[in-house]
């Protein structure tokens, strides 16, 4: 087999010229993760074969040359379509409703594949969602942990889904070399995914979909360096075996460590994952078993600003690259977790289902959080609360997809159960005196404990969960597929009990139920367009109410946000566009005074109201120049506040617009070369419910550039990048109380051998 380059560009790692037969061969590389593939034309997968083992988008032709005579071998020329080149994909899994392509369902779902994480060396979750316009990453109370906000509310890192499995994925952080594509969805999804066990979800969600054996066999080492001192490397190794290559294994090993571009804040981060699948005419099994470290040494949080007076003004941003943390905190953070997903086709009418996930997690950390008491000189209060967590979750869902047509009228099925169990250990030390500090002239101190509950060595059970749901629904299609109309329904019950630090005694009880009903119509008026609407509900536990309250020890049923949404699709393969008009209403808790007694009656009547329009693009935009972004306006309305205080007023921390916007352009007279950039833009923020001050609008600029070249027939990619281009300072989010720094200059370097 002979080797020369043919052509090289962005997504295409490399492309080979590759003899069969004596003959020479095109073979181009559809997937940059995936750079030289030699899937053979004539060898067609199987219908039964799994997605991720399906060439796609795979076009093949036989030519004989001119003087071709009869009983010469024909040239096999082999041509990979290219498509989804900014590496984003319409679709995903809808969980009730399965694997769908976006076009088709009334929901507005879109998947970033391995590409994207590999080339754009991203090291967190929320490195891969920096892509999406729809979606802001900031940070929770004390720790490091990452939220993520869509539609205006709030998803918790315990809320993010693996192969649409709740509870199994790491809690605080998420190292993205594991998976083979992060799959958005905007808006609420109880009926698809049952109600999230940390109860965010309202917004959106976000499903992780880990690597699995492809097509090809791949052996990829990558080193990489992230200033100011971060060193790192992986390793992507994928075989198949066995007659028609049945049965798949791939091992995913990566890490890094060392000082980042924060002062004084060190990251060390090891991510183990190994995938097994096997497959057959009728029955498809995969399995995922992963393992990942996370530590943060010395880290700057997120800073309350609770405390500040209404009318004070936000703090000036100080510089990127401030640490405003002390150098004892740091957190452990250790997850064992996996899936097993399991296929089974009864007849060609009927397929049923089942999945099953755990994990096992432990986390220790001691943490540092300045509470802000003056925005002009940045002075205020350092807390200390050392905190230990263990978690053992376990996850299930089964059903089944049937297929049969009443007359003109398809009938899509899909009906099952999931059920979620999760045990929480935690304990605490806290320091009840704080410290002097200031966010502009750091200071260190000696943490003193002084106030504890439980053991941190050992321990106790404070928590036990248990949520679990029935589903059922009908997706009629109808008038040659042009018509689509999904109804259905889950039931979902949500037990949670609460247990005393101290003495394991249980203190509160909650165990109530809900139905979440959903409609969607789709509506095809071209081949390549479609017209959609929906109505679903969010869900989440709803409050035992407190002993300071006239109805103490009231238990209200789960919260029910309800979202409409209307919006249209366009998708031709290499490029793909959609608008989307949302308004979602959640119910929240608020204080009423007693009509008789005056006394304070605690009911979830508040209201929040959240209205806005997404506008998405991705695609090649002219041959060589591909773009991927898009822009959202959110009106987040606080709609019934106690006394009606705030009635009216813009809902803390949800950005009036978020802009981002991807280019990629192969240089044309550098074969191998492409240049990058990215900008990402982020409107106003309110600073509190008064509206008396918000956070300036920001906007950031990222640039970079990548060559692949052949090095003894084989292909090497190298990138450099610089996120944060002039090392902008900006606030980057405020969610609650919590004010979250935008992160420094950072400049990155890898490269990727394919052996």
């Amino acid at each position: 087999m002979t080797l020369r380059t043919l052509c090289l560009s962005t997504i295409l790692a490399s492309t080979l010229l590759v003899s069969v037969n004596g003959r020479v061969v095109a073979v181009a590389a559809t997937n940059v993760s995936d750079p030289v593939q030699k899937k053979v034309a004539s060898s067609a997968p199987s219908k039964t074969q799994p997605a991720d083992v399906q060439a796609k988008g795979v076009k093949a032709k036989t030519e004989k040359t001119p003087d071709a005579t009869p009983g010469q071998r024909e040239d096999l020329v082999v041509t990979a379509a290219r498509q989804n080149r900014m590496y984003v994909s319409s679709g995903g899994d809808l969980g009730a409703l399965g694997k769908k392509n976006g076009l088709d369902v009334p929901f507005n779902i879109r998947s970033y594949n391995s590409s994207l994480i590999l080339n754009q060396q991203s090291q967190t979750l929320g490195d891969v969602l920096l892509n999406d316009p729809t979606v802001r990453t900031t940070m929770g109370y004390g720790n490091y942990a990452q939220l993520f906000q869509i539609r205006g509310f709030t998803l918790y890192g315990d809320d993010v889904a693996i192969d649409g499995l709740y509870g199994v994925t790491p809690r605080q952080l998420v190292s993205p070399q594991l998976y083979d594509s992060v799959q958005v969805l905007n808006g609420a999804s109880a009926f698809l995914n049952g109600a999230a066990p940390g109860g965010s979800a309202v917004g959106g969600n976000v499903n992780l979909i880990p690597k699995r054996a492809a097509a090809t066999d791949i052996t990829r080492i990558t080193g990489d360096y992230t200033s100011s001192g971060q060193g790192g490397g992986a390793f992507d190794i994928s075989r198949r075996f066995g007659k028609d290559r049945t049965f798949g294994v791939r091992f995913n090993a990566a890490g890094m460590d060392g000082e980042t571009a924060i002062k004084d804040e060190r990251r060390d981060d090891v991510a183990l994952g190994v995938a097994f699948d096997w497959y057959d005419d009728a029955t498809r099994i995969n399995m995922n078993m992963n393992y990942q470290k996370q530590q943060v040494f010395g880290g700057r949080s997120a800073i309350i600003v609770s405390s500040l007076a209404d009318g004070m003004p936000a703090p000036k941003a100080t510089a990127p690259s401030q640490n405003w943390g002390q150098r004892w905190a740091y957190t452990d953070l250790s997850y064992l977790f996996g899936t097993l997903n399991i296929e089974r086709d009864l007849d060609s009418h009927i397929t049923a289902y089942g999945k099953f996930g755990a994990q096992s997690g432990n986390e220790m950390g001691n943490y540092a959080t300045t509470t802000l008491t003056n925005s002009a000189t940045g002075a205020g209060n350092v807390g200390a609360m050392a905190d230990a967590y263990n978690v053992m979750n376990e996850a299930t869902q089964a059903g089944i997809h049937a297929h049969y047509d009443t007359g003109p009228i398809k009938h899509e099925i899909n009906a099952g159960g999931s059920a979620i169990w999760e045990e929480s250990d935690s304990a605490y030390s806290m320091s009840l005196t704080s410290q002097a500090g200031n966010i502009y002239h750091p200071t260190q101190f000696t943490p003193q404990e002084t106030y504890s509950g439980g053991n941190l060595n050992n321990p106790g059970r404070v928590a036990w969960n248990k949520l679990y749901s029935l589903f059922l629904s009908d997706t009629m299609t109808f008038w040659h597929d042009r018509i689509a109309l999904t109804g259905g329904f889950r039931y979902q019950d949500i037990l949670s009990n609460s247990y005393d630090y101290n003495t394991s005694n249980l203190t509160s009880h909650y165990d109530s139920a809900a139905f979440s009903p959903v409609i969607g119509l789709v509506i095809h008026p071209v081949k390549h367009a479609s017209v959609y609407f929906n109505r679903i509900q969010g869900l989440s536990a709803g409050q035992t109410v407190g002993a300071t309250y006239v109805n103490a020890g009231q238990v209200f049923a789960p919260y029910q946000s309800t979202q409409y949404e209307v919006g249209a699709k366009y998708d031709v393969g290499r490029f793909a566009a959609g608008v989307a008009f949302f308004q979602t209403s959640m119910p929240q808790g608020m204080t009423e005074a007693d009509g008789t007694t005056g006394q304070a009656i605690y009911t979830q009547d508040g209201k929040q109201r959240n209205r806005g329009m997404e506008l998405t693009f991705n695609g090649e935009i002219l041959r060589g120049l591909r773009f991927n972004g898009g822009l959202t306006l959110i009106d987040a309305k606080q709609m019934r506040t106690t006394g009606g205080q705030y009635d009216g007023k813009t809902v803390i921390g949800v950005p009036n617009y978020t802009i981002n916007g991807n280019l990629e352009y192969d240089v044309p007279f550098v074969k191998g070369l492409t240049l990058v950039g990215r900008v990402i833009s982020t409107g106003k923020q309110q600073f509190n419910n008064t509206n008396a001050t918000h956070l300036p609008a920001w906007s950031r600029f990222d640039l970079g550039a990548r060559y692949t070249f052949l090095v003894a027939k084989k292909p090497l990619t190298a990138r450099f990048e610089v996120d944060n281009v002039g090392n902008q300072r900006y606030w980057a989010s405020v969610y609650q109380s919590d004010l979250v720094m935008g992160d420094p200059e950072t400049f990155k370097f890898s490269v990727s051998a394919d052996l």
